[in-house]
């Protein structure tokens, strides 16, 4: 029988046993993908013009009240489809000969009558008694040959025609075994004998046959049989153990543990006490009902032994085997241990499923080691143990292993069987190597290996997943040409391959196939149907699916919830989306908010909402992680006002509930990156207490914290996180890492690891520790980076490449070359092979050793290697040279980049440009800036401040302007370094007025200006006698409330001085004192010099006295300060005895002194006076300038050039000083000759800068 469909599969379902041909084809055509045609299964199905159909095994017929409802539960094993009309009429035939089976049975009954009346039946054998019949030996051979002939019956032939020409007479021990080994082939026509059994007057129930039937039954999962043959069966037979344990395996076997505990109940109520098999299928419901709970292994064994019985190795080897589906490796455990201390023996099925757990969880060499124990325990290996092993190698993807298991395998004389090669063709699927698991497949076929269905829906779906869908059909129809009928999950695979590459159209058609041909939708084929329905927007039929999927009782899973919500959210399907709350409430059970939750995630707000508080007004408890999912998905949305509104409701209507809702602000906040507004919740609950121990809330401020670069805040909540006993999930000690990482903290992050490790917290992830050795070599710890490599290495063998690179920078930021090279040639010897990065730290390692002449070097070597000098090495290189003002080196670098056909960058020709600024090398900038132009390039601000700064500098104040206006015509907005450079020309060249023009349109755009800038305006305006503007300016700081270091006071004291205001000057000490700046030497002198130049060398003296009080150790500044004022105001003796005062205080004459004593005696009236004083000058120590006046001798000018070269490196101008005053005497005393050689021999010492030609026009004049 066939049936033709659209699509893309043919599919072609065979009858179990070759005796009972239902031939059910279903040809779908496609013109994407090649598929055999219905004509080539055409011969099949004609061949057999009738097909066996037994009637009384049809739920159908033997209770009509049920139809409807068992049509949809069950749907019968031999559905038919007929695409024709007169199909219908064989349908009618078979029910015709079911009739006549029926009264042929009718006629058995009469026969078996006439019998006991005393007629002599020639078809019947010679009765024997039961001792002989128990005695024959030949017991088998009767079996066999019965069972033989029922299972070689037509199909239009029924059982009846056999056992009634049976030739032997059979006990009924002889008939449960027929029913068993008939049952094994054919459930139907073991039922058929079993109904022929009954028939029969003769014949007296027992209970081993009730239980071989229910057993085949079940076996055929033909439960609702089982149930009726059961219910139906006499209560003498019924009730008996074997029957009840018989039952709870037709049960068990489709995990209903509520109907097995409901038996085991009646058993107990009947007064049938449950022996040890009634327990252990008990226990194998309870297991394959739902997953395995922690303890339920035991909580089971313990019942068992309540009940007065002891657990068996059938007991333990069901629990440890359902353990190993379940991978739950704890469990087995435990059980295993259970086991061994009742001791209970463990058989070769134990170490079977010990292996097979062991290998599920990734343990593939526990697995081996109990493999190679199993000969010293008395065990040798069968095919199951090797197939086990087998599997835990090939989980594990260990190709070597594999092959090693599969030689030895054959070499103690098991083949590869089907589980063999369906467990490495998985494994070659996993590993996406198709082609190899393909030609696995045709070995198993060339070896007479028949590929099974589990061969086919591994390969089916591992082609899918690889996006191989015209391959994977293709296998579908070799399957079929093979006779193997595919199951659900080969159906749900090739669906699942048609979904994943796009093509919902030939899904949809494999799903309709597979399921007119009889096959049950599972929950996967649902899911992925409905998933691809919702997404191409094909609504109506998405949710008559949904509606079948419940139907089969099947619901969807949380995200495909999500997704059937938003689209019916979008289409606007209010009635269908109450619909799913109610099947969400009913069928899932869940409550009100997690259903909220879902509605949030399928932007349905309002209904969201609104099953919230219904939830809280019915007194549901306000549930954690609901609320922040909920609160999140607003967040996320940008409704935050909505997500607050909940929030005041929860406050208004729920009890207690402060420490989950504040955390929930805080945490919507967060994500609201409202992260102050979240701080002060969090400050505020942190000082109430109202806050619970969850780490949500503390992961949500320490992420955003670092987000916004509050790298302190995150540390300190981070520690109180702690200190609240809070354990970091992993996800914040990562991020903690990094955050200590930026704050300059690498041994704390290092600290982090080490606890995360210790606590089992998986850090795999090379990021983390590349930051902690970047850290270490940022503060130049590269021993603490290399102990950081070393753990690395010891854990995982195998270190990352940037781990390496990190190392490698570290050793440069401390400039350890040498180091850096070992690293980089491990990585050459051992691997990973360096890259760019590693190159990039040897170099930059010799830069910060300072030791550039060795790069040109390192990059010979690294060429000769064959490394190919990349554009950012070459960068770093001419950085390298720029910085150290290596113009030579930069140009030349430069061009030969240029040669080697890299293109310079924007960088590239800002460093250039700064450089050559730097050196004032004006001519090369304005070519530079013309060569960037050509190349497409426009200057940005920071090259224009380097010019700005360049024509400052050289003072082309024209220049610098034009240079400002380029920037306003190209539309940038200048920074804080544009207007400083400005400001500071304007005040250079002198004009501070516009400067503090510009000053005020910097603060109007948002910019502050730095303090030299202010310095240098008040500079400016002092210089200028604009003593108000400076004063004004001055004050103006002082009540910003900056923080004004030295030099600005000084500078006021200046200009106060050199304007006569010295009572100002000596306010401005008290100021500076109540500023918190402490003057100093040079700052009294200052003052000293303030009041000399007013005529108060007294004051001044009083200042001295108050310096000596300090207990500061005394310069000659303050005494030349003093000595100045008196030899100004003409007390020529006063200030003679200050000069001995200061001897006898141990301060030695310097040049200071002299310039003063020289000075002074120049601008004396009398000779007399001006001998007075350089005598003096003689007495303290210094004789040279008397000598100029009174003698003439070649060694006078020598001693003067030694002189000069002492003073010559002094500060504060103490050669030009000291000549100048020398000079000045001179003259003034009309030694013409010793002046002008004194003159020329400071010109030559480059001691005259300014004032040279004042001195050439004295000459000339």
């Amino acid at each position: 029988m066939a049936m033709s469909c659209n699509g893309g599969l043919v599919v072609t379902f065979a009858s179990p046993t070759s005796k009972v041909c239902m031939n059910t084809s279903i040809s779908c055509s496609s013109s994407h993908i090649s598929t055999p045609s219905l004509n080539e299964h055409s011969n099949d199905s004609s061949s057999n013009n009738s097909t066996f159909s037994y009637s009384r095994a049809s739920p159908s017929e033997r209770w009509p009240r049920l139809q409807l409802q068992l049509a949809e539960t069950y749907p019968s094993s031999q559905t038919h489809f007929s695409p024709t009309s007169p199909q219908l009429t064989h349908v009618v035939k078979e029910a015709e000969l079911s009739l006549e089976s029926s009264k042929s049975e009718t006629l058995e009954v009469n026969d078996e009558t006439q019998e006991k009346l005393g007629r002599v039946s020639k078809t019947r054998v010679k009765k024997m008694s039961k001792l002989a019949l128990k005695r024959a030996k030949d017991w088998r051979e009767r079996v066999k040959f019965l069972t033989d002939r029922i299972l070689g019956l037509e199909q239009d032939q029924f059982v009846a025609d056999v056992l009634d020409d049976r030739k032997v007479q059979m006990t009924p021990t002889d008939f449960c075994f027929l029913v068993k080994y008939v049952g094994q082939e054919n459930w139907q026509r073991a039922l058929e004998v079993y109904e022929w059994l009954n028939l029969k007057n003769w014949y007296s129930p027992n209970a081993r046959m009730l239980a071989t039937i229910l057993a085949v039954l079940g076996k055929a999962n033909q439960e609702i049989l089982a149930v009726e043959i059961f219910t139906r069966a006499e209560p003498a037979v019924g009730n008996t153990v074997q029957v009840y344990n018989a039952m709870m395996g037709v049960y068990a076997r489709n995990g209903r543990f509520q109907k097995v505990q409901e038996l085991l109940d009646l058993m107990r109520k009947r007064g049938c006490e449950p022996d040890l098999v009634s327990f252990n299928t008990l226990i194998n419901a309870r297991l394959k009902a739902g997953a395995m709970v922690p303890d339920l292994a035991i909580k089971l064994l313990n019942e068992v032994r309540r009940s007065g019985l002891r657990p068996d190795i059938i007991t333990y080897n069901t629990l440890i085997s359902a353990c190993s589906r379940e991978s739950n490796l704890e469990e087995t455990m435990k059980v295993f241990d259970d086991m061994d201390s009742h001791n209970c023996q463990p058989d070769l099925w134990t170490y079977n499923a010990m292996i097979s757990v062991y290998g599920r969880c990734g343990m593939a060499y526990k697995a081996e080691q109990l493999f190679r124990d199993l000969e010293s325990k008395g065990f040798f290996p069968d095919a199951v143990t090797y197939n086990s092993l087998l599997y835990a190698f090939a989980r594990e993807g260990n190709v070597d292993k594999v092959k090693e298991i599969c030689e030895e395998m054959i070499e103690m004389g098991f083949g590869r069987d089907e589980m063999t090669y369906n467990t490495i063709i998985h494994m070659y699927g996993k590993q996406g190597q198709h082609e190899l698991g393909l030609q696995l497949y045709k070995d198993m076929k060339l070896s007479g290996r028949n590929p099974d269905v589990v061969t086919y829906t591994v390969l089916i779906d591992s082609l899918g997943k690889a996006n191989k869908i015209k391959e994977a059909s293709n296998l579908m129809s070799e399957m079929l040409d093979a006779g193997v009928k595919p199951t659900v999950r080969t159906c749900s695979a090739l669906i699942c391959g048609y979904a994943k590459a796009g093509m919902a159209v030939e899904a949809e058609d494999t799903f309709n196939c597979m399921r007119k041909s009889g096959i049950r939708p599972d929950f996967l084929a649902y899911s992925v149907m409905l998933d691809i329905l919702l997404r191409c927007n094909e609504i109506t039929k998405a949710w008559v699916m949904y509606q079948e999927m419940v139907r089969d009782g099947f619901t969807p899973d949380n995200i495909l919830y999500e997704v059937m919500l938003q689209a019916l959210t979008k289409e606007n399907k209010v009635e269908e989306i109450k619909m799913v709350v109610g099947d969400m409430k009913e069928l899932c059970g869940m409550n009100l908010q997690t259903i909220s939750s879902f509605l949030v995630k399928g932007e349905c707000y309002d209904l969201a909402v609104q099953m919230l508080r219904l939830g809280i007004n019915n007194g549901e408890a306000l549930d954690d992680e609901n609320l922040l999912s909920i609160l999140s998905s607003y967040s996320s949305s940008g409704r935050h006002k909505e997500a607050c509104e909940v929030l005041e409701f929860l406050k208004e209507h729920t009890e207690g509930p402060s420490k989950l809702i504040t955390e929930a602000l805080v945490v919507v906040l967060c994500e609201a990156c409202q992260l102050d507004a979240a701080l002060k919740e969090y400050s505020n609950a942190r000082e109430s207490g109202s806050f619970s121990r969850s780490s949500t809330m503390y992961e949500s401020l320490i992420r955003c914290c670092e987000e916004n670069k509050l790298l302190t805040e995150a540390s300190q909540i981070f520690t109180e996180m702690r200190f609240c006993g809070v354990e970091p999930p992993e996800c914040i000690m990562k991020c903690m890492i990094r955050v200590y990482c930026k704050m300059g903290f690498p041994e704390t992050a290092h600290c982090l690891i080490n606890q995360a490790e210790v606590q089992g917290l998986l850090l795999d992830n090379s990021i983390i520790y590349v930051d902690v050795i970047e850290a270490y070599g940022k503060v130049k710890l590269w021993q603490k980076a290399e102990s950081v490599v070393g753990n690395v290495r010891q854990r995982y063998m195998n270190v990352d490449r940037k781990i390496w690179n990190a190392l490698i920078q570290a050793y440069a930021a401390s400039g350890c070359y040498e180091r850096a090279r070992a690293v980089f040639n491990t990585m050459m010897r051992d691997g990973p092979s360096p890259t760019v990065d590693s190159i990039n730290g040897l170099l930059e390692a010799l830069v910060v050793d300072g030791r550039l002449s060795e790069i040109y070097v390192v990059i010979e070597q690294l060429q000769d290697m064959g490394f190919k000098i990349s554009k950012s090495s070459i960068l770093l290189m001419l950085d390298a040279f720029a910085e150290a003002g290596n113009l030579f080196e930069v140009k030349k670098i430069y061009s030969g980049m240029k040669a080697a056909g890299y293109f310079p960058t924007m960088h590239l020709y800002r460093i250039m440009i700064r450089l050559f600024c730097k050196g004032k090398r004006v001519r090369d900038v304005e070519a530079m800036v013309s060569e960037m132009e050509e190349a497409g390039f426009k200057p940005d601000l920071s090259i224009w401040n380097s010019m700005l700064k360049l024509y400052s500098g050289i003072e082309d104040y024209k220049r610098t302007a034009q240079i400002y206006q380029q920037i306003i015509e190209a539309r940038l907005e200048p920074d804080e370094d544009t207007y400083n450079t400005l400001i500071i020309m304007y005040c250079r060249d002198r004009r501070p007025e516009e400067g503090l023009s510009l000053m005020h349109e910097m603060r109007k755009a948002g910019l502050e200006p730095k303090l030299d800038t202010f310095k240098s305006l008040i500079s400016a305006f002092g210089k200028q006698e604009l003593l108000e503007q400076a004063e004004e300016l001055f004050n103006d700081l002082l009540s910003k409330g900056y923080k004004l270091d030295r030099s600005f006071f000084h500078t006021m004291m200046k200009i106060y001085r050199n304007s006569g205001n010295h009572s100002k000057a000596e306010n401005l000490l008290s100021m500076m004192k109540k500023a918190g700046v402490k003057p100093t030497i040079a700052t009294m002198h200052m003052l000293m010099v303030s009041y000399g130049s007013s005529g108060q060398p007294q004051q001044a003296e009083k200042v001295l006295a108050n310096l000596k009080e300090t207990g500061l150790n005394l310069t000659t500044l303050p005494y030349s300060s003093l000595i100045n004022a008196y030899l100004q105001n003409g007390d020529y003796n006063v200030g003679i005895q200050k000069l001995m005062e200061m001897k006898m205080e141990g301060l030695e004459v310097d040049h200071r002194i002299w310039t003063c004593f020289i000075r002074a005696a120049s601008l004396s009236q009398y000779t007399s006076e001006a001998i007075v004083l350089l005598n003096a000058l003689r007495n303290a120590g210094f004789d040279l300038p008397i000598r100029l006046m009174t003698e003439k001798s070649e060694l006078l000018f020598s001693e003067l050039e030694s002189c000069l070269d002492k003073l010559e490196p002094v500060e504060d101008s103490a050669a030009f000083n000291f000549v100048n005053s020398l000079v000045d005497l001179l003259w003034a005393f009309e030694h013409r000759a010793t002046a002008s050689w004194v003159f020329q021999l400071a010109v030559k010492k480059n001691i005259y800068r300014h004032d040279v030609f004042r001195y050439i026009l004295a000459l000339i004049g």
